[in-house]
């Protein structure tokens, strides 16, 4: 996943990320837009390969991303906790456009 600043500026509203057996619902503060998908921490390991849906919204507007993804990798602690890197498959164009908008609107 390429790198981008950690967005603060309050543009999305809190993220859901459901598996099978997790369902997360995320602060703004504690994810990262990426081009190709997300990074959070989770209390809880993530197994490898775990396919996610994620539902992203923004704070501004009514509309939502709903995607899928899949957990690529997951290192940490259960003291500390476990960052999370998904990347998002399957994308539309438009939903595509709207998460580069969503992970570049800190660097305009």
């Amino acid at each position: 996943m390429s790198t981008s600043k950690l967005d603060t500026s309050g543009v999305f509203q809190p993220v859901t990320v459901k598996s099978d057996r997790t369902t997360l619902n995320l602060p703004q503060a504690a994810v990262r837009i990426r081009k190709n998908g997300i990074e959070f921490r989770a209390p809880t390991p993530i197994p490898v390969w775990t396919e996610m849906t994620v539902c992203l919204q923004s704070a501004g507007g009514s509309k939502k991303v709903n995607c899928t993804g899949i957990v690529v990798a997951c290192e940490g602690n259960r003291h500390a906790g476990y960052a999370v890197s998904m990347l998002l498959m399957n994308l539309s164009r438009q939903s595509q456009e709207r998460l580069n908008l969503l992970a570049y609107s800190q660097l305009a």
